[in-house]
């Protein structure tokens, strides 16, 4: 049985810097993996170096030899704090300066560890001080922890059910190392003189490609279908009805997201024209100070929507939206106020008579959100006719995929038209972009080899699809 000793974690750690510095990472945006995929539950980073380098290094109470008091032991757990609280901090993510220290007490405890269990029948193959011990996370998800791992020196494996989550890792622990000190394979790169002098250290380069290749691809993209994402105007009409916008008026805001609503026939014979909305709430923001919500105005037996800013004068009914009661009750008509059980929904929508209607517009201000109203032209946009729509059939899985009840049955279904001809279009691009990268990246001297990355390849192909990964 392996000689154990124990750890700094099993006795104490700096928690108060812990705390700080995994509160920041929310606020951090440029060079944190959050920006490469979101990740629900993702470990803070700061948290995931923490708990590995305090479980790797040994608690000074284990070693009385060396520190023979409770005093000299108390100082030797604030050198290994102060080690531990500059290494939590995001600026010092990557500084050699503070990650090697860190490294060296994980290394003199391994040490320790190997010479303990010198006399181990498998000493040779578990305990040699040449080798660290491997960092395995069966259950990886946003991959912080082999990500940390990989950092502070030791051998990186993750794994995970989910395909997206193994792609996440892939893309953090596994390609990254492939290229390191790799120069960028783009034109530009090679042929600006103080990028071709320069000395790309890490996975610099690659990430220098993936930026350039990026830009290619968002520029190109705005070329193709940038008229199906105009800016909106804040026309002197709007101000008049909003004056909250009077800092706007005359500027074209870029918009960021338009918000629809799911609609059916009203149930009540005498409004069965009306497409009545399916909304569980009105509101747009709740954040204190910044409060807006939709305001549905109904003019007879139609309805349009208006967006208001500032409290609601009553937040139960603008809070529940279409809905009678709680979020898990059914709808009412907009305009009869009859009820609508899930039941009717759900047939309503298996029959195809479900459609969508344009609630709200939101564009990006001054460091804030804009809610602007839908206009005739942004929903027509929208319906713009799609090249191409997924038939791959939607599994139903009760509980998880319920729009098979609702008669969304296909993948295509779950998209606007105009969403199917960005993605169509992002995806042409993305074989475009890797095609380009892999001319450039054999023009710069990567072996023209036919070897993909899952084969372990390093050449021109395989690095086309190591920037492939990012791009997509």
């Amino acid at each position: 049985m392996a000689v154990t000793r124990k750890k700094l974690i099993e006795v104490a750690l700096p928690l108060d810097a812990i705390n700080a510095a995994s509160r920041r990472e929310k606020s951090i945006r440029h060079g944190h993996p959050s920006t490469l995929h979101l990740w629900w539950a993702r470990r803070p980073l700061a948290a995931a170096r923490a708990v590995i380098f305090a479980q790797m290094v040994d608690d000074p109470s284990s070693d009385p030899v060396r520190f023979t008091t409770k005093e000299a032991q108390e100082r030797e757990r604030e050198r290994l704090f102060g080690i531990l609280e500059e290494l939590v901090k995001w600026e010092n993510t990557s500084k050699r300066s503070v990650l090697e220290p860190a490294r060296l007490e994980i290394q003199r405890s391994w040490e320790r560890m190997c010479a303990d269990n010198v006399d181990h029948p498998h000493a040779q193959e578990l305990f040699r001080c040449d080798r660290l011990p491997a960092f395995h996370d069966p259950f990886a998800g946003g991959g912080a922890l082999p990500l940390e791992a990989q950092r502070l020196g030791l051998e990186a494996h993750a794994s995970d059910l989910n395909p997206v989550a193994v792609l996440i890792n892939k893309a953090m622990i596994e390609i990254p190392p492939k290229f390191t000190g790799n120069p960028p394979c783009n034109p530009e790169s090679r042929s600006a003189t103080e990028l071709v002098e320069r000395e790309w250290g890490g996975a610099q380069g690659l990430a220098e490609d993936v930026r350039y290749y990026g830009k290619w691809m968002r520029d190109e993209a705005r070329r193709r279908i940038g008229h199906l994402y105009p800016k909106i105007k804040v026309t002197p009409e709007m101000v008049r009805e909003r004056p909250d916008l009077s800092s706007y008026e005359g500027r074209e805001l870029t918009v960021i997201a338009w918000l629809w609503a799911r609609t059916v026939r009203s149930p009540n014979p005498a409004f069965a024209d009306v497409d009545v909305p399916l909304v569980s709430t009105w509101m747009l923001s709740t954040k204190k100070g910044k409060e807006a919500y939709v305001e549905p105005v109904i003019e007879g037996d139609s309805y349009r929507f208006g967006i208001r800013v500032g409290p609601p004068s009553d937040p139960t009914t603008v809070r529940r939206g279409t809905k009678s009661g709680g979020s898990h009750s059914p709808f009412v008509c907009l305009i009869s106020g009859s009820p609508m059980p899930f039941e009717y929904v759900r047939t309503e929508a298996r029959a195809g008579r479900m459609s969508s209607r344009l609630m709200a517009v939101v564009a990006q201000g001054d460091q804030a959100r804009v809610y602007l109203p839908p206009t005739e032209r942004e929903a027509a946009l929208a319906c713009t006719e799609a090249p191409w729509q997924p038939e791959l059939q939607i599994a139903h899985w009760p509980g998880r995929t319920n729009v098979v009840e609702y008669g969304l049955t296909t993948f295509g279904d779950l998209f606007t038209p105009r969403q199917l001809v960005a993605l169509t279009t992002l995806s042409d691009l993305l074989g475009e972009a890797t095609n380009r990268i892999r001319r450039d990246a054999a023009a710069a001297g990567l072996p023209d080899d036919d070897r993909p990355l899952r084969d372990g390849g390093t050449g021109a192909r395989a690095y086309a699809e190591a920037v492939a990964v990012y791009l997509g």
